[in-house]
């Protein structure tokens, strides 16, 4: 379970630098003007370091009693991720 953990998040420590650069170029939506659908796409890219976070701790509080739970929480981040890549393969 610690060697998934570690590299499950290492993993998110990494992939925090691509979406720095992501999260500034976000706000380029707003060139067209304010909606609803602008500021929802830059809050769901926003939500990810703060969901790489939550799931970090609660997957090393629940790692040993929960194991699945933990499993599940480690691996929300991911939803981010797979969505990530496939929209940048499946819109090429």
């Amino acid at each position: 379970m610690k060697p998934f953990l570690i590299l499950s998040q290492t993993i998110y420590i990494l992939s925090l630098v691509p979406w720095f650069v992501i999260w500034g170029l976000s706000f380029m939506s707003f060139d067209s003007g304010v909606n609803f659908y602008n500021i929802s796409f830059v809050l769901v890219i926003t939500l990810y370091p703060i969901a790489v976070v939550t799931g970090s701790v609660l997957a090393w509080i629940f790692r040993e009693k929960k194991k699945r739970f933990a499993i599940t929480m480690n691996l929300l981040p991911m939803i981010w991720v797979i969505a990530f890549l496939s929209f940048m393969f499946l819109n090429n």
